[in-house]
């Protein structure tokens, strides 16, 4: 009997001083209950789970609504399979962290799930988390503040604006409409097999991080404008792959929209569906890109580019390969385009007009979507554009086999296409041009091996079209 009682309270002390990995946020008073806004509980378990040197904080149940949470050090934030934590409709339960204002004019800075200065952060598990992107629309966020009887807080714009003020629309435009998850300034990242579904604006932001690896992760986001999926924000080392995106904007999004570089980014074994752009660098670019690789990928049903490279702010892109790239109804297969714009972001320096050089595009197929579906008719399968003042450097096109609706006339072969150098870079504000399969000028050096182009109806413009290219194999 004595020997049992010293085991027991033996059992006892080493059990209590066992070091807790797990916190789950119920025992801190979040409910599940689809109304509840729980921001404060799960914030809770979250400090205490970072003081105490860190672990896992679980959300496990039905629907949790919060608003704004901070990942710190060491956290890894769990949510089980068939659990939702969903954003809360309410604009005021997202505060303004590290605003900017991006290329389109509209100020940015709040976001539901975010990590700041932080090392070592996760969000796992087979849950899904909404943002409830329809709810935040300007129309419906002053229904939200009446019904609450909140009045709106208007940003601080003090030190954001460029200098030019020439963003798209030539004015800021304010609105509440947070990312879905945000990591800042942060490394040792992962997020893995996590369900990222409807934010108001853009769903996935590394900006100034280092060392992330995103695996498995399922994004659906249409709720709003402007929902890119992945943006790789002046962030460097990371990994991409095995991933399912269906997204209203870009889906896989290289930029820089400070002066630093992104840099060192591996993407591969992706499914793309996007209504603007599935594989694309740029249009913010003030930071140097180089150092990319993007392979063995599907891209389906995008009604904007396949892949689209673009330096328009100061930008070298440098050191590019996208290989193994399948693309099935899609509106422009390949877009380079190098520009004069030269936006200002984040009151850095205004830089020089930059470059594209080095990039290698092998073994890609697409099929381009019929004529009745496109914006530029008639369409053309690769278009390549430097400025008269600064050429493209180095284009290696290898194995491309791309077939276009064809549908152009003998007129469209007089076509001119214009320079518009500092305008927004898109193929859509160039417009069409003289030539089906290539059109490529400006470049200094441009090698092509087995590049084949078909059509599915008769089109009378030439094949490819050169202008200004000093080098072609």
């Amino acid at each position: 009997m004595y020997k049992s009682l010293v085991l027991f309270i033996v059992l006892l002390v080493v059990a209590s001083c066992q070091k807790q990995t797990i916190w789950d946020v119920k025992d801190y008073g979040a409910k599940d209950d689809n109304l509840t806004v729980n921001t404060k509980f799960i914030q809770k378990a979250i400090d205490e789970c970072h003081k105490a040197g860190g672990g896992t904080v679980t959300i496990n149940g039905g629907v949790f609504v919060s608003g704004t949470i901070l990942l710190k050090s060491n956290v890894t934030l769990n949510i089980t399979e068939k659990t939702t934590l969903l954003g809360s409709i309410n604009p005021l339960d997202y505060p303004i962290i590290e605003p900017f204002i991006d290329a389109t004019g509209q100020f940015r800075g709040q976001c539901f799930i975010a990590a700041i200065d932080a090392e070592n952060v996760a969000i796992t598990g087979r849950g899904t988390i909404d943002g409830q992107g329809k709810m935040l629309s300007p129309k419906n966020v002053k229904k939200t503040l009446k019904k609450l009887g909140l009045e709106d807080v208007k940003p601080d714009l003090t030190g954001l604006e460029a200098d030019s003020n020439n963003y798209v629309n030539n004015n800021i435009r304010l609105s509440n409409r947070p990312f879905l998850v945000r990591m800042v300034r942060s490394k040792k990242i992962k997020l893995k097999y996590i369900h990222l579904r409807q934010p108001a604006a853009w769903t996935l932001h590394f900006l100034q991080c280092d060392n992330f690896e995103v695996d498995g992760i399922d994004i659906y986001s249409h709720a709003n404008r402007n929902n890119d999926a992945i943006d790789i924000d002046s962030s460097t080392n990371g990994v991409i792959k095995n991933c399912t995106i269906d997204s209203g904007d870009d889906a896989i999004c290289f930029k820089s929209t400070s002066p630093e570089a992104t840099a060192n980014i591996e993407v591969y074994d992706c499914k793309i569906s996007s209504h603007w752009g599935a594989i694309k660098f740029g249009t913010e670019s003030m930071g140097d890109m180089k150092n990319i690789t993007i392979r063995d990928c599907l891209v389906y049903n995008t009604k904007g580019g396949g892949i689209k490279i673009i330096s328009a702010d100061g930008a070298n892109v440098d050191n590019i390969l996208i290989e193994n790239i399948q693309m099935e109804n899609v509106e422009m297969p390949i877009f380079i385009r190098l520009c004069e714009r030269r936006l200002v972001y984040r009151n850095a320096n205004r830089k020089s007009t930059g470059s594209i050089n080095n990039v290698t595009i092998r073994n890609i197929t697409a099929q381009v979507s019929d004529l009745e579906k496109l914006r530029m008719k008639p369409t053309t399968g690769l278009y390549f554009s430097g400025t008269p003042n600064h050429s493209l450097g180095s284009i290696n096109l290898e194995n491309i086999k791309i077939d276009v609706p064809g549908g152009g006339t003998k007129e469209d072969r007089k076509i001119t296409v214009p320079e518009n150098e500092t305008e927004y870079p898109e193929f859509t504000k160039l417009g069409a041009t003289p030539a089906y399969g290539l059109f490529a000028r400006h470049i200094k050096n441009l090698v092509t091996k087995n590049v084949v182009f078909t059509t599915r109806s008769n089109d009378k413009r030439e094949e490819t079209i050169l202008i200004n290219v000093d080098k072609f194999n």
